[in-house]
C-alpha cells in the first residue's frame, strides 16, 4: 500500500508503474483511473507501461484512495490503489 502527502493547493503527477509486470510484447491496451469524491483526476497518459494521473484539490485531513485498472493486450486486468494524505505543507 503506497501513501503520499499532498498539499490541497497542490496539482501534481503520481504513476502506477507496470512496466516490469508486463510481459515481453505485452503493452496497456486501457486504464481506468478511479478516485474517491473530493480529490480531482485533471488528467492521465500511459508510456512504456506506466500510467501516469494528475491531481488537485483535496481537504485537509483526509485520506483518498486513487485506482487504476489496467487491460492489456493479452487481456491481462490488473488494478492498484494507492492513497493521497491531504495536509498543509
Amino acid at each position: 500500500m503506497s501513501i503520499f502527502s499532498k498539499d490541497p493547493d497542490a496539482v501534481l503527477d503520481y504513476s502506477f508503474d507496470w512496466s516490469d509486470w508486463l510481459g515481453v510484447a505485452e503493452t496497456i491496451s486501457t486504464k481506468t483511473i478511479d478516485a474517491d469524491t473530493g480529490i480531482t483526476v485533471d488528467s492521465s497518459s500511459e508510456s512504456a507501461g506506466v500510467v501516469s494521473v494528475w491531481l488537485s484539490g483535496g481537504t485537509v485531513g483526509t485520506t483518498y484512495a486513487v485506482r487504476c485498472e489496467i487491460v492489456t493486450n493479452e487481456l491481462r486486468t490488473d488494478e492498484r490503489t494507492i492513497f493521497l494524505k491531504v495536509k498543509e505543507r
